[in-house]
């Protein structure tokens, strides 16, 4: 499955991490906020074909708070929301986002084997700091910056999965061709992304992707439902 391959590539939300769930419970409040309950609303599914639709934006999360305060009838401006969402997000990414089950034993073992470890994720550099600086689970388990020699977020792709370019931009940036690495992956765009840069993908399943599991399954080389079945398959000892 490593055979040849120099370069490990991991997404972080849905892949890495349990987070999936929070960014759901995040735009229940969020819409709870601008006056309106989210009961019977997919927000998921709302969120994911808007972030489709702004991929090529300049900064599609505020093009995606903007629909929402005009859904939802707000009268703050794009950037006010943009605010009051990270505002609402900051307490859950701190304090109950973790790594899924066997994830960060599954990371150190690469690390120890010599592998260039790297994230290449849409998430935001700010999420990513409060991962590296205040959320314990994460700090506790397996600090992202003593595993990965580099990490990437939406800040450093003009276009988000399920353009490739974020996986271009490793290739690029480390002179290594598509054959030396493998990424990991949760989502559907995320596996699109991968297909699209040429690179072998390992899908890990996230019960929040599960209504794809059927095309991600199709389009990875391997489809595993844990960390702690993939280390089984690899006969490794943990």
């Amino acid at each position: 499955m490593f055979k040849q391959k120099k370069y490990i590539i991991f997404d972080l939300d849905g892949t890495l991490l349990d987070s999936v769930g929070m960014w759901n419970e995040v735009d229940r409040r969020f819409i709870y906020a601008m006056g309106h309950s989210a009961e019977n609303i997919d927000v998921q599914a709302q969120r994911d074909a808007k972030l489709r639709e702004f991929k090529a934006s300049e900064h599609p999360y505020r093009e995606y708070c903007a629909f929402m305060g005009k859904k939802y009838g707000s009268a703050l401006s794009a950037d006010e929301l943009l605010k009051l969402r990270y505002e609402i997000a900051d307490e859950l990414v701190a304090n109950t986002v973790d790594y899924k089950p066997y994830a960060d034993v599954f990371i150190k073992k690469l690390k120890s084997l010599g592998y260039t470890m790297i994230i290449a994720s849409t998430t935001l550099r700010s999420n990513l700091n409060v991962y590296l600086t205040r959320n314990r689970n994460i700090i506790d388990k397996a600090p992202l910056d003593s595993v990965f020699d580099a990490m990437y977020t939406r800040e450093d792709a003009k276009e988000m999965k399920p353009s490739p370019e974020i996986y271009n931009r490793v290739l690029k940036d480390f002179n290594a061709c598509a054959e030396e690495c493998i990424i990991f992956e949760d989502s559907l765009i995320g596996v699109e992304a991968a297909n699209a840069a040429g690179i072998d993908v390992i899908a890990m399943y996230d019960e929040h992707s599960a209504c794809d599991k059927e095309e991600i399954a199709m389009r990875a080389i391997s489809y595993f439902k844990t960390y702690k079945e993939l280390m089984e398959k690899l006969s490794w000892e943990f």
